[in-house]
């Protein structure tokens, strides 16, 4: 089989590769780029001043480096404006302040549809304007397939409808969920949408644009960087929206006024470095850098879709493993994080026997408490997740099958 990219030199350039780990829960979490590292500590060694409100040249060179770092993370999910992109320590703690803004907005007996397969960084914030008379409507999986349907959130738009919050790709069934058209179904009342990426970052292109998307959070940190998010919102929506910060911050400083004490800077000047390191993997589509972003997701595609088939395959020759959402490994409807349940077995023993190898991956709710309590997973002491990103090879997806067969004996 032809090699989709040169895996070793991909490996070469995460520093954590090189241990004798086999990382396959990098839904928690992705191994960081060494240049991340490389470009975080250039920051502390070198501009380490206050860049904001101040004109003596370094600090004048901390600001442009940060300008320079917000533009090309626009260019990684291709946002109109460097503007549209508000930084800050987590998707979950981003979403929150967004939706204290957006309250502000709001009249008693507006609604808010979220789902019950979402991380709950995308369902608490917006359950929590309950106490604002906000009313919240669940658009819920599907028992027979664990997948949304179009045809389910139909009904649940009407004019009152203010908010519709999905995932991109759920962090438990690694379904991709057709942002697009939600978008478009949520526009057609008045409504807008607001997506958590977080799932789907590290494996897809993202096209903020085209996807019409109001509102997209995604994490860094699980997407090859450090422990960093970024919130989008369309720039117009964000001038419109009222500010969080100190009070007298202008209401015209997007996205200053979304980010009370501001963002990390440094983390902010490195995580520019995944998109230089996108265009390294793609460069063979020639010069233009979106171009090469756009190569450089085929390729993670391909290499995890051959993954996804490995695990898959293995698991489905057993009649005592449930596998929860897709059964086979099609880039174009999921990616590549399988859960699954050992029928007879709790979740924790499996789990416990894989750490003796070395080899992590995950069992719990996930954070999707909603989907969690729903289908009663409590029972099985929880959901194991094995999730891959381009960097994992055929041969520790091998590994991890011939250590759950000895556990599941």
């Amino acid at each position: 089989m032809q090699a989709i990219f040169d895996l070793p030199a991909v490996r070469a350039k995460f520093p954590a590769l090189a241990s004798d780990n086999v990382f396959l829960d990098n839904a928690g979490g992705t191994q960081i780029l060494g240049s991340v590292v490389e470009r975080i500590a250039d920051y502390l060694k070198n501009t380490n001043v206050q860049p904001v409100q101040n004109s003596y040249p370094l600090s004048l060179q901390a600001a442009e480096r940060l300008r320079l770092s917000r533009a090309r993370l626009a260019e990684l999910i291709n946002a109109a404006h460097h503007n549209e992109i508000i930084l800050g320590a987590s998707t979950t703690l981003l979403l929150h302040l967004i939706s204290t803004s957006i309250a502000k907005t709001w009249r008693s007996g507006d609604e808010i549809i979220v789902t019950d397969c979402d991380h709950e960084a995308n369902i608490g914030p917006w359950e929590r304007l309950r106490e604002r008379g906000a009313v919240i409507r669940m658009w819920q999986v599907r028992a027979d397939d664990y997948q949304l349907h179009l045809e389910d959130l139909e009904p649940l738009l009407n004019d009152r409808t203010r908010l519709v919050c999905l995932t991109h790709c759920s962090n438990v069934l690694g379904r991709i969920n057709p942002v697009k058209t939600v978008a478009a179904m949520a526009h057609s009342v008045g409504a807008k949408i607001c997506v958590d990426g977080v799932a789907f970052a590290p494996h897809r292109r993202i096209d903020v644009q085209e996807l019409d998307a109001d509102f997209y959070a995604l994490s860094f940190y699980k997407t090859f960087g450090p422990h960093q998010a970024v919130l989008y919102g369309k720039l117009g929506i964000l001038n419109e929206l009222p500010g969080i910060n100190h009070g007298f911050i202008a209401e015209c400083d997007v996205p200053y006024k979304f980010q009370p004490g501001n963002a990390n800077f440094e983390l902010s000047y490195g995580s520019a470095g995944i998109v230089d390191y996108l265009e390294w993997l793609g460069e063979a589509a020639g010069p233009q850098l979106d171009a090469r972003r756009a190569s450089a997701f085929n390729k993670i595609a391909d290499h995890e879709e051959i993954l996804a088939a490995r695990l898959l395959d293995f698991l489905n020759a057993r009649n005592d493993v449930r596998i929860i959402g897709d059964r086979t490994a099609d880039r174009d409807t999921r990616v590549s994080l399988i859960s699954f349940v050992v029928e007879g077995r709790d979740s924790r023993d499996i789990v416990e026997h894989i750490d003796c190898a070395n080899i992590g991956i995950r069992c719990g709710d996930l954070y999707a408490r909603r989907f969690f309590d729903r289908f009663k997973f409590a029972s099985n002491g929880g959901i194991l997740r094995a999730s891959m990103v381009h960097y994992n090879t055929v041969k520790e997806v091998d590994l991890l099958a011939i250590e759950l067969e000895r556990a599941m004996k």
